[in-house]
């Protein structure tokens, strides 16, 4: 008995539809959510930093999308289980908090061997987060391997806005309507007419 044609077509398209939408459900999925808002408050303890810090690094620094805490073998970037007692000594003269610093804000400046540059700057955007998030961050890592020590008070060669000293006088500002002036003057830029 021959089969018709039409029909052989169909069951060719049936069967490498069922095949690739097989196929598709064994890669792996990874659903992201729209960041949630992360409110710090001025009093945080170390212990709050840790567990804001874990809250970031699951979700809103998107951390987990390269990194792995406590597996081997072919890894995209290196795994954290125990990373803050290597922090330690990973770059001569950096202490774990300074190295995790650098680490984030600039990952090209050390790229731990065996690995590829690759990790974004997690200050700018997209990721985005601030200071203070940086520093909840680098408080959950040193509880990978270490003890945390980090406060909101922790200060780094990256913050971007260290705090004055005391009885320093604010900075001025310029008052409504005021004309601010650039600090660089610019040459005079010369049209050319029509003709």
């Amino acid at each position: 008995m021959r089969v018709p044609l039409i029909v052989r077509i169909g069951g060719l398209v049936l069967a490498s539809t069922a095949f690739y939408t097989y196929v598709g459900q064994m890669v792996p999925q990874k659903e992201v959510q729209p960041p949630q808002a992360t409110v710090l408050k001025a009093d945080l303890t170390t212990a709050d930093m840790v567990t804001v810090g874990r809250q970031i690094f699951e979700g809103k620094g998107l951390c987990t999308t390269c990194h792995t805490i406590g597996k081997s073998g072919a890894l995209r970037f290196p795994d954290l289980e125990g990373v803050d007692a290597r922090a330690k000594t990973r770059v001569a003269g950096l202490s774990d908090v300074e190295y995790f610093a650098q680490a984030l804000y600039e990952p090209d400046v050390f790229i731990v061997p065996g690995f590829n540059p690759g990790m974004p700057h997690i200050n700018k955007p997209p990721i985005g987060l601030t200071d203070q998030e940086i520093l909840c961050v680098i408080a959950y890592l040193q509880t990978l391997g270490g003890t945390p020590t980090v406060t909101l008070q922790t200060t780094h060669k990256y913050l971007s806005a260290a705090p004055a000293p005391a009885g320093a006088p604010a900075p001025a500002t310029p008052s409504k309507g005021a004309m601010l002036q650039p600090a660089v003057s610019h040459a005079p830029v010369e049209r050319m007419a029509k003709r």
